[in-house]
């Protein structure tokens, strides 16, 4: 499992994908990979998240395909079969958490408080998602509940922009940042796949900028 952070690391920021239209998954694919961000955390939010990781992972084999917003042990049996490595949801869930580690899956589940990274640590977890990051106190917030927790690492996400990115980023207990501005549900309803990709490759030069 170890490896999935440390490819999450390397990639610095995981584009936070909603699709309602699982055609348009190929190209987002493409974008995302050709842009420098070769991931995906496709929400379990919509009807076509399911097919949507399918195509991802099977027309780009190498990109780190992944499902959010899993809610039950049901949602994680479908984006599992679909191709999905990791899991990501936005509270912790005990039952679905002890699921995925059964099944050897990966997963992030999110927290906002010490009793919640408690929580974690005792199901054997030490990397959390931080959610919604900026409604709950952003960086200075992560910080400060970090601070007791020395081997606990997070992947906010909520709230983070190409305008505050680089905080997060610089520090050093953050894993990866969770982000949609690059993948926005407008400019992929709207074909608008070359200037997701500018976008993208904009996000992929901020973590080459911040961390090298």
């Amino acid at each position: 499992m170890s490896s999935i952070f440390e490819q999450f690391k390397k990639i610095g920021i995981i584009p936070v994908v909603v699709l309602d239209d699982a055609k348009d998954a190929k190209a987002l694919g493409e974008a995302l990979c050709e842009g420098g961000l070769p991931c995906a955390e496709v929400t379990f939010r919509t009807a076509a998240a399911e097919e949507a990781i399918r195509i991802m992972s099977s027309e780009y084999p190498d990109m780190l395909v992944g499902a959010g917003t899993v809610l039950t042990t049901e949602q994680v049996d479908r984006a599992v079969a679909a191709g999905a490595k990791f899991i990501v949801s936005p509270g912790l869930n005990p039952k679905v958490v002890k699921y995925c580690q059964e099944k050897g899956i990966p997963i992030t589940p999110g927290i906002q408080t010490p009793t919640e990274i408690e929580a974690a640590l005792e199901l054997g977890l030490n990397t959390v998602k931080f959610f919604p990051a900026e409604p709950a106190g952003g960086l200075k917030m992560i910080k400060a509940i970090a601070a007791p927790y020395v081997d606990v690492t997070f992947m906010p996400t909520g709230g983070i922009s190409a305008s505050n990115v680089r905080e997060y980023l610089g520090y050093n207990r953050i894993v990866a940042c969770g982000g949609s501005w690059m993948v926005k549900k407008d400019l992929i309803a709207a074909g608008e796949f070359g200037k997701i990709k500018e976008m993208v490759r904009e996000a992929a030069d901020i973590v080459k900028e911040i961390r090298g």
